[in-house]
């Protein structure tokens, strides 16, 4: 029963530590382009594809 009095406020603490970096992370812009990057790869691959037939072309 004694553990109680150090993990009740413990698990508190770290609570309001993870909220405090979720409300810090979302100020900060973390959360703005969610759609963006999950695209970026074929973007990439496309530019990469264009310069390669650039150069089979000259």
């Amino acid at each position: 029963m004694n553990i109680l009095i150090l993990m009740i406020p413990a698990s508190i603490l770290l609570g309001v530590f993870f909220l405090g970096a979720f409300i810090w992370a979302t100020k900060r812009g973390q959360f703005d382009d969610v759609v963006t990057p999950q695209y970026e790869i074929l973007l990439e691959d496309k530019i990469i594809k264009d310069v390669n037939n650039e150069h089979k072309s000259t």
